[in-house]
This record gives C-alpha cells, structure tokens and sequence, in this order.
C-alpha cells in the first residue's frame, strides 16, 4: 500500500512519467499507470466462498441442540469442537471431518450467542455498602464417592 501511495504521489504530484517510476519502483509501467490512474485506491475484498457441506446436513440439529444445552452451563461444563465431533462419531456413525465440525460449531456459536443478547434484557449493576453481605444459592456438579451429582449450594460473599 505505501508503494502504491509512492507511485501515485510520483506520477500525480511530481509529474514524473509512467516509464520513470516504474524504473525506480522497478514494476511494469502499466501497472505504475494503473496505480496513478486510480481516483481512489481500495484493495479488493474477495467474499468467502458458499461450500455446502451435505456430510452435516443429518446432524445439524443435533449440534444445534447440543450448542443450546452447552450455552446454559459454566463454560468450563461445555462441550468442545472436538467432543461434539466425537460424539457425533459414536452416536450417529458421522462420516465427516473434524474440520467441518469445527467451522460449523464455531459459526453457530456465534448465530446463537447473536439471538441469545437480543432476547436479553438489560441488566443493572449491583451495588451495596461496606459490610453487607450477598447470598446467592445455586446447583453445581459435585464429585461425591467417585459420582458425579448436581447439588445445590449457597454462597456467601462481603462484596469491597
């Protein structure tokens, strides 16, 4: 870009010609003539291309009812990627890619996450005052004798 920007300032403000600075930038004089020319100089931006992906079309609604489930829990509870295309393996006998699975989950995600603040309301910031005290009770999964269970719990914490 800041060639180009050279060119141009040579041919346009100096008034060089195109053969000269196509000797000092060494480049073709045409492409030193297309450069000048140009009133505004913007870089093509190409499009991804639209690749169907027939292997995830059986599956989509799974991963997609998998990725709704995941959204509700802690991020650490998710499934990755990678689980998902394992499981897809056991469960329904995938045939694709963990490639494909992968692009597909990380653009869903972010679709879902989208629709998901949309729906949201605003919050509003908590605040309290030296010495009071915040309780909030929940449900967790906890490792009892080798078992994994959900129980609940309560937290309490003096916010500063």
């Amino acid at each position: 870009m800041t060639e180009i920007n050279y060119i141009r300032q040579q041919v346009n403000g100096k008034g060089h010609t195109y053969a000269e600075v196509a000797r000092r930038t060494n480049r073709d004089p045409r492409t030193v003539q297309k450069y000048a020319d140009l009133d505004e100089f913007q870089p093509e931006l190409k499009g991804r291309k639209h690749q169907p992906s027939p292997v995830m079309d059986p599956v989509k609604e799974i991963v997609d009812q998998w990725l709704r489930e995941d959204l509700k829990k802690k991020k650490k509870y998710r499934r990755t990627a990678k689980r998902i295309w394992e499981l897809l393996k056991e469960e329904c006998g995938f045939k694709g890619s963990d490639r494909t699975v992968r692009a597909y989950v990380s653009k869903r995600k972010i679709e879902l996450l989208e629709e998901m603040e949309a729906n949201d309301e605003a919050a509003l910031p908590l605040e309290a005052s030296p010495g009071d005290a915040q309780v909030d009770f929940g449900e967790a999964p906890f490792k009892v004798e080798g078992e994994v269970i959900e129980l609940p719990y309560l937290v309490m914490s003096f916010p500063l």
